[in-house]
């Protein structure tokens, strides 16, 4: 008996420690969507929000929160909380919600057509009741409308007959969102449906004259309503709707004033609270740094923008600060700013953070606080990494710099000729409908950045049906008679081989640049950095044929950068992440090892 009970007692134990975490969990869901909800009824979230509210399922034994639901204000229906977006299209949308539609609409989505009058009290009125009554709410108490008339007393009714306010209603269409400006429910004790005319019947005669009239008139006010007196607000309504309005105006266009003044301060401690918040429940984090790249290379008086933010597992970055930097950044620095961001957000714990990403510094800075800090990855930017490749490309392959230097002679001889200039742009109206220079980079400085000469390239490729067309220019012609530069530009353009390399460098940029793209949006984990690679390479193989061109020196230039770029995480992420496991003959599941190379094998069996 002893043994049997000291032996369930951890188990015991266990169970209840299990359902405390569980509980925890749910019940910081809960505050999260509880959270969203009410931004969302202040006007900062999405419109669903009014309608569904979140709630907390407790277990009967426990009395333990086990689960959040979203409960249907309108319906009082429950629902899952894992995706309210999906809950709200296909409960309100779709028309499940047997109460959605009837809502009233909010008065700001009503067009000045569809307005109806305010009731508003006679003299002898004992109280104020107002509503904006839409067409549907008309329809649906035409049977009671002389009931309504009789006992309303004091009460004057709308000055709109039945039909005029039919007619309109049935052809107009509205789509009206159902996220109301005010809500309705806090004036039900005030609102009181209006009561109508009884529905109007000609017969054909001259007494119709009258009912004419009256259509006619009610028609005219609909075209132009007139302003009517609203619900009365109290000073705390009127307040609130003030500091909602004057946050919208600072969220949409914030004059200088506030933008130096303390309000903004203000705004951004919450949003450093709301930050520090964030990371600090999360378990770990990983520090990203952009900017360490000198991007404009007009010289050394620029100034640098290094922007330090944080990863956190859920995949969201939070913004921590920013670095100003000019020039060359020697990397002892680099490695001082990225040691205090990490200790600045936990302090002595810098076991938190699990690594860094940067566009720089790889092989010194990142390398010396991955040594000293042996828990942490730090890796290369990729998307740095594969706009370096085009760099590489264009120092490396011959056929860049041919292509290169021939379109520079076809750019400069065009702009800087004027008779060939006038001719081009002539030409340019007649094929394309528009005319302008074509975009030449600095010589100096096209070494360093591939950009501005991919530009050039794209300029000469879109307007390479004018190109041939001055060649037979008469202009043209008695240029080239005096100018030997004027006949090897028409040498160039008139060579397929020319157009065909030129494709091909472009075809080659815009697949590396369209490649980087998709990992500065997408954002890929570090177990699909090979994948990426060799995604890159069966493309590149592909070109090569296409353009019929040797993969060997194409090639060494992909191996060369991607070293530079590598890290043993890679393979080791990409062995361990169950979206690549390989399925052998026997049905088993295993690791892709095969995948790897002898050098990748070696370099993540010693890591």
């Amino acid at each position: 008996m002893a043994t049997t009970t000291n032996t369930n007692t951890p188990v015991v134990d266990s169970a209840s420690s299990a359902d405390e975490l569980t509980a925890k969990t749910v019940h910081k869901r809960y505050e999260n969507l509880v959270m969203v909800r009410t931004k969302a009824i202040k006007g900062k979230g999405a419109w669903y929000w009014a309608h569904l509210e979140p709630i907390l399922v407790h277990n009967t034994e426990t009395n333990l929160p086990k689960a959040v639901k979203l409960r249907c204000s309108l319906c009082d229906a429950v629902f899952s909380a894992s995706n309210p977006s999906r809950t709200a299209s296909e409960h309100l949308k779709r028309g499940t919600c047997p109460n959605f539609n009837s809502l009233p609409k909010p008065i700001s989505s009503l067009s000045p057509s569809s307005n109806t009058a305010v009731a508003s009290p006679s003299s002898g009125g004992g109280g104020t009741a107002a509503m904006v009554a839409t067409a549907s709410v008309v329809h649906n108490n035409r049977k009671r409308s002389a009931s309504a008339g009789a006992s309303s007393g004091g009460m004057s009714v709308s000055s709109y007959p039945m039909m005029a306010v039919a007619t309109v209603a049935s052809t107009t269409s509205y789509q009206v969102s159902p996220l109301a400006i005010v809500d309705p429910s806090r004036f039900s004790g005030e609102l009181a449906v209006l009561p109508q005319h009884p529905h109007l019947m000609l017969s054909g005669g001259k007494e119709d004259l009258g009912a004419l009239a009256m259509l006619e008139d009610s028609v005219k006010k609909l075209k132009s309503p007139k302003t009517s007196p609203g619900p009365a607000l109290s000073k705390t309504q009127i307040d609130c709707a003030l500091d909602y309005l004057a946050d919208w105006v600072y969220e949409s266009c914030g004059s200088r004033r506030e933008f130096c003044g303390d309000r903004l301060d203000v705004k951004f401690e919450e949003a450093k609270a709301e930050s520090e918040a964030r990371i600090r429940d999360a378990m770990f984090f990983q520090i990203a740094s952009d900017g360490w790249k000198v991007k404009s290379f007009s010289g050394f008086s620029g100034v640098n923008l290094v922007n330090l933010t944080v990863n956190l597992p859920n995949g969201t970055s939070l913004y921590r600060r920013v670095v100003f930097v000019s020039g060359s950044v020697p990397s002892k620095y680099a490695e001082e700013v990225l040691w205090e961001t990490i200790s600045g957000i936990c302090g002595n714990a810098v076991q938190q953070c699990v690594g860094i990403i940067a566009d720089r510094f790889k092989s010194k800075a990142l390398r010396n606080l991955e040594s000293q800090n042996h828990w942490m990855v730090n890796l290369s930017c990729q998307f740095q990494g594969f706009n370096s490749l085009i760099k590489d490309f264009s120092k490396d392959l011959p056929l860049f710099k041919t292509v290169t230097e021939n379109c520079f002679k076809i750019a400069n001889f065009i702009n800087n000729k004027p008779q060939i200039r006038n001719s081009f742009h002539k030409y340019q109206l007649q094929e394309y409908g528009h005319a302008g220079l074509l975009r030449v980079p600095l010589r100096h400085f096209e070494k360093m950045d591939f950009g501005p000469v991919y530009t050039m390239l794209e300029d000469i490729l879109s307007f390479a049906r004018a190109l041939p067309l001055v060649l037979l220019d008469e202009s043209y012609k008695i240029v080239s008679m005096e100018d030997p530069t004027a006949r090897e530009v028409a040498e160039i353009i008139r060579d397929v081989g020319f157009w065909n390399e030129l494709e091909a460098v472009h075809s080659l940029v815009k697949l590396t640049k369209e490649m980087a793209q998709e990992i500065e949006t997408e954002r890929p984990l570090v177990g699909q950095c090979l994948p990426l690679w060799d995604e890159l390479r069966a493309k590149v193989k592909d070109w090569c044929s296409k353009f019929h061109i040797a993969e060997g020196a194409v090639e060494k230039v992909i191996e060369r950068r991607f070293k530079k770029n590598y890290h043993p995480a890679w393979a080791a992420a990409y062995i361990l992440d169950p979206l690549y496991l390989v399925k052998d003959s026997s049905g088993k599941y295993l690791p892709p090892f095969k995948c790897l190379t002898l050098s990748r094998k070696k370099m993540w069996t010693s890591s």
